[in-house]
């Protein structure tokens, strides 16, 4: 800063013209030289600070501008004059015979600023003409005149308007960097529909629109699909009606909330932000809301119901015991087979209502599909096959890998029930749009008829007669949801599909090789655990207790991050090692076969990440890798 003011006095000292900026105060801003020189001002009035009241008495007194009878009134007069400055400009004579123009022009922040001009020689060349011209008639020699002062009026009053002009560039050009800087699209659209402002956020809020919109139509600009989504509601803001609301962007599969502001006769203005992540958090806490409100109500009901049937399976076992009629053991039988039917029916409901969290943790996507591709066939007849078709590729994601699974192998049952003795079952997964991680289940059945799917999803609906619950779908429903993601059945020419679209989220690259502290207090499950991260390229130093571990770390300064159990050896805890650990420390991690609702377990969560036991080696993999990312 002190350079660009250095730099910009040396400018304004090498121009002829002299230079004042008073602020609002009166208060002298800056002036150059040339002002000190024209008027042999002391340096006193020439120090930024210095009081226009005083500079006027000075010259006042010194007579530059003539003789004055009362200096104070005439003081008073220019003070007032300069308290509600207006721009001006004239031209007068000094007391030592030097003729000057004097060009003021307000400031918009305040004060004003104002240029004096020697122009004594050229007043001299004008008596000059003046004298050796008797033969133009007075007039013209008048018209001579006020033209010279026109043209200096003029002069001055283009000087004003590029200062102004300058002002307004530079306030536009703030206002358009913060509106570029806003992660939300916001424009204004004329009434002949076209943009007549935009920033260039829309290709960014809606991946495929374009970017440059001025004199484009709202449909050019983000294609007919997109238009249809808001037209109405865009009409409607033509119509004077005001509008937020949320819509899909399908090319890109994004979530957009839009407000639509409506300009009087001018327009619309328009703003519009991606909202993908909160939709998707909003949906997977709707349906854990739901499943509490489930809970609660089913709760009491598969309570009673529990006992009922315990009163039927009772007096059941003692109809078998009494001598009835023969016809009466098949009664009997199927009266059984019913109530047991029941209890199961009411562990499932128990599963979906109960209590049950999602928990992503880094899934490496080639090795859960590989896990899951076993576990897939062992459910299929021979005569039907199954196929992975991995279009994701390599890569690891945050994933429930528990929770998808149930899902998957439960579309995989319902497949097979469709295709019977033979057919094909593919798995396929793929990424949509940067926003989805999609796996697909397609099957060679029959497909959905025209009821399933208009109410496959919803509890209890079967078409598998008596052999059927129902509770199925809902269930991979109720986990997809509360995943954030959502779900799509259809048919295609040779069968049924269903789709799972989950958030998509890189979990990032896999944990680099390193040292590893293990703390566990098992000698059994301490081996197999060294033997996993021996296994991925990890050097182990191991522990089974708090003070163990506290002593090996200030030893060993190249352990690269931790991982202990919360049982230790002792009387303290993996929660009381977290706690203890020095600045600065390592990655540190938590493992436990404690359930979720257990105090330790809900107090760790707060401390470090917590895997729960039992685990693969991959899922230690993939777990150790989300807290060593840059």
């Amino acid at each position: 800063m002190a350079d660009t003011n250095a730099m910009t006095m040396a400018g304004l000292n090498l121009i002829q013209q002299a230079l004042s900026i008073y602020d609002s105060d009166l208060k002298l801003a800056v002036c150059n030289r040339r002002f000190q020189e024209m008027f042999d001002l002391p340096d006193y009035l020439v120090t930024p600070g210095a009081g226009f009241e005083d500079t006027i008495r000075y010259l006042a007194e010194r007579g530059e501008h003539g003789n004055i009878d009362d200096i104070d009134a005439f003081i008073r007069i220019r003070v007032d004059q300069a308290r509600a400055f207006e721009p001006h400009y004239m031209e007068r004579p000094r007391a030592n015979g030097q003729m000057i123009s004097v060009e003021g022009s307000p400031l918009p922040q305040g004060g004003w600023v104002t240029v004096y001009t020697d122009i004594t020689r050229t007043k001299r060349q004008e008596d000059l003409l003046r004298a050796r011209s008797e033969e133009l008639s007075d007039q013209l020699s008048g018209y001579s005149e006020e033209l010279t002062a026109t043209n200096r009026q003029l002069e001055a009053t283009i000087t004003a308007l590029e200062e102004a002009k300058r002002q307004l560039t530079a306030s536009e050009a703030r206002t358009r960097l913060t509106t570029e800087m806003m992660p939300a699209h916001i424009a204004h659209v004329g009434p002949d529909r076209r943009y007549t402002y935009s920033n260039r956020r829309l290709s960014s809020v809606m991946p495929g629109s374009r970017s440059e919109l001025i004199g484009l139509t709202v449909d050019e600009a983000m294609g007919s699909e997109a238009y249809q989504a808001i037209h109405t509601k865009l009409e409607d803001a033509f119509a004077g009606s005001p509008s937020v609301f949320e819509f899909t962007h399908q090319p890109s599969s994004r979530r957009i909330r839009a407000a639509f502001t409506p300009d009087g006769t001018q327009g619309v203005y328009i703003l519009s932000m991606d909202i993908t992540e909160e939709a998707q958090t909003r949906a997977a806490l709707q349906q854990t809301r739901r499943r509490e409100l489930a809970a609660q109500m089913t709760s009491g009901l598969a309570h009673d119901f529990s006992n009922l049937l315990t009163i039927i399976l009772g007096m059941q076992s003692k109809l078998q015991r009494m001598n009835l009629p023969d016809d009466a053991e098949e009664l009997i039988t199927a009266t059984l087979s019913a109530a047991r039917r029941g209890g199961s029916l009411l562990n499932r409901i128990a599963d979906m209502t109960g209590h049950r969290e999602h928990a992503p943790t880094p899934t490496d996507l080639p090795v859960f599909l590989s896990d899951l591709e076993p576990l897939a066939r062992s459910t299929l007849p021979v005569g039907v096959n199954f196929h992975v078709n991995n279009l994701a590729g390599e890569g690891a994601y945050l994933l429930d890998a528990g929770m998808l699974q149930d899902s998957l192998l439960n579309l995989v049952l319902n497949a097979r029930d469709a295709c019977g003795s033979t057919g094909t079952i593919t798995l396929s997964v793929k990424t949509v749009k940067d926003t989805w991680l999609e796996f697909i289940v397609s099957d060679t059945g029959p497909g959905f008829s025209d009821p399933a799917l208009a109410r496959a999803l919803e509890p209890f609906f079967t078409t598998k007669g008596g052999e059927g619950s129902g509770l199925g779908l809902g269930m991979v429903y109720d986990m997809t949801k509360l995943a954030g993601g959502r779900i799509d059945l259809g048919n295609t020419e040779h069968g049924a599909r269903i789709a799972l679209q989950l958030p998509l989220r890189p979990a990032g690259s896999a944990m680099p090789s390193g040292m590893i502290l293990l703390v566990e207090d098992s000698p059994d499950l301490r081996l197999t655990i060294r033997d996993m991260l021996r296994d991925a390229g990890h050097a182990v130093v191991e522990a089974a207790s708090v003070a163990e571990a506290l002593a090996l770390l200030p030893e060993l300064p190249e352990i690269s991050a931790l991982l202990s159990d919360i049982s230790l050896e002792g009387d303290q805890t993996g929660l009381d090692l977290m706690q203890n650990l020095p600045p600065n420390h390592c990655p540190a991690f938590l493992m436990t076969s404690l359930p979720a609702d257990d105090p330790l377990h809900i107090s760790a969560l707060n401390l470090a990440p917590v895997l729960r036991k039992p685990f693969t080696a991959a899922q230690l993999s993939a777990f150790l890798s989300q807290g060593t990312q840059p």
